[in-house]
């Protein structure tokens, strides 16, 4: 059977898996991210633009905007878009929420075979290409259920590796394979934001004498990409301190607060980050490596001189480097592993053909043997990630949606708002980190009718979940721990008395 037959129907059986993965597993959103994506994606196509009417973070609704509030001001809008198309083009026959999965399982069937072409372009066999394609569709341990979550993972992991292939053809002078590679930094930075640091290989090409026209090409696309949104938010005007809630942030909730308790002390800032460091190292072996670890290192080791696989080796450790130092309370609540994304099927193809390197020198018998039982091993831990999801996620879901008949009409305050606006079917605002005193603010201005509280719930409403009580808020009804406070006094907004 010829590579090109064969990979056609890996790619076939693939997709079924992730068919099946959806309609069994992955029947909501989810988690927030995922709850917001899907929220504005159905606004676009819509025809309300890249707007939501909720208020996930304050971020996007400074001085307390009103509703809708211009969407994306943290997360980056491609994941929308391209949920947008499949609700314009599947929405009345599918719904909105099976029409935005379809899209991305649409994406995500070509994730691998770009890590196929990926083995190929470092030297790999077809037979190592098809183990690279089969390990990266399977997803393992870490992406089989994100691979078909209304998230970036799908997007980012097929931008990521199409840049790999084409850095390699630029890495030789094809200015045209450059300029492909500079849209992929583009697309892959409105996918997620950390894709611009892959930028960073761009400049390189540039700064070489046999490639530097296609590393000028690259970056020229790359930063006019960059550029168009960057515009669109300079246009949007000042985001309360994005800088420091997104690098400075001494406690993560204050991420959610209108006025944040304060920046770290040097003491706090460097063990934070420590602790990050370890913690996204362990991360990186288990989700995307895990028992590939040796045949990834033989690879690398191997290959070393293709410009490719040290752009992939420079690219994993600034990211991990950036995530963890930078972006650190983010980086270990998800961003990070985000980010591998990008990374994972290269790096499957590192180890489908580090795998190959070491049975053709030592034990050619037994590749055959090893290879079924890596793709066992990666199947098993495929369907326990799968498991976990749906007990993670759709548990949740279940007990929300359960409580919807005790919350009264209208909008209301609830930690998770990007969540509760897809299940509520209306307007939703987080609850500020600060406290109920502007938690009344909020509701005051947003027409707010009831408060919702989880049993996950920031720390400043300890006391009312744990029995207390607040003049405007009348005694809760509880649904399996989720309280809702309905709205019976007089509102309060003393902290924006002037600003108007």
């Amino acid at each position: 059977m010829s590579g090109a037959r064969a990979l056609v129907l890996l790619s076939l059986a693939l997709v079924a898996f992730r068919l099946a993965s959806a309609a069994l597993v992955v029947v909501q959103p989810g988690f927030t991210d995922a709850f917001y994506y899907a929220s504005v994606a159905r606004r676009l196509a819509h025809g309300d633009g890249l707007t939501a009417d909720f208020v996930w973070n304050f971020i996007e609704a400074p001085n307390f905007a009103p509703l809708p509030v211009p969407s994306h001001r943290f997360w980056m809008p491609l994941t929308s878009v391209v949920q947008a198309v499949g609700i314009v083009a599947l929405e009345p026959a599918l719904g909105t929420f099976r029409a935005a999965q379809a899209a991305i399982v649409a994406v995500g069937a070509f994730v691998p075979a770009a890590a196929y072409l990926a083995a190929r372009a470092i030297g790999g066999s077809s037979r190592a290409a098809l183990v690279a394609a089969a390990l990266t569709g399977i997803g393992g341990g870490a992406f089989a259920p994100a691979w078909v979550t209304l998230d970036s993972f799908a997007i980012a992991a097929l931008v990521g590796t199409l840049f790999f292939v084409a850095f390699a053809r630029a890495a030789v002078g094809d200015v045209r394979a450059g300029a492909l590679g500079g849209l992929c930094v583009g697309l892959l930075f409105l996918a997620r934001a950390e894709g611009a640091l892959f930028g960073v290989a761009l400049l390189w090409l540039a700064a070489r004498a046999g490639s530097r026209r296609a590393g000028l090409a690259g970056s020229l696309v790359a930063l006019a990409i960059g550029g168009a949104w960057l515009a669109r938010g300079v246009s949007l005007g000042a985001s309360p301190d994005l800088m420091g809630r997104t690098a400075l942030l001494a406690r993560y909730e204050d991420f959610f607060a209108i006025r944040p308790t304060g920046t770290a002390d040097l003491a706090t800032a460097v063990g934070v980050r420590v602790a990050a460091l370890a913690s996204d190292l362990g991360l990186v072996v288990i989700s995307l490596v895990l028992f590939l670890v040796v045949p990834l290192a033989l690879a690398l080791r191997a290959r070393w001189r293709l410009p490719a696989v040290r752009a992939f080796a420079g690219l994993a450790l600034l990211l991990y480097l950036v995530e963890s130092l930078v972006w650190t309370l983010h980086a270990t609540r998800g961003s990070y592993f985000h980010s591998l994304a990008a990374l994972f099927p290269f790096a499957m193809a590192l180890a489908a053909v580090g795998g190959e390197i070491f049975f053709a020198a030592r034990a050619p018998g037994l590749a055959r043997v090893a290879v079924a039982g890596t793709l066992g091993a990666s199947s098993i831990l495929a369907l326990f990630a799968l498991a976990l999801w749906g007990s993670t996620y759709n548990a949740s879901y279940k007990a929300r949606s359960a409580a919807l008949d005790a919350i009264p009409p209208g909008p209301f305050l609830a930690i998770d708002a990007a969540a509760w606006r897809w299940i509520a079917d209306r307007p939703v605002v987080v609850t500020p980190a600060d406290g109920p005193d502007v938690a009344s603010c909020a509701a005051a201005r947003y027409g707010v009718r009831s408060v919702v509280l989880e049993p996950a719930h920031f720390s400043s409403y300890d006391d009312l979940y744990r029995g207390g009580s607040l003049p405007w808020l009348g005694p809760p009804t509880d649904r399996d721990g989720i309280r809702v406070y309905p709205i019976r006094g007089q509102l309060g907004c003393s902290i924006l008395e002037g600003r108007g």
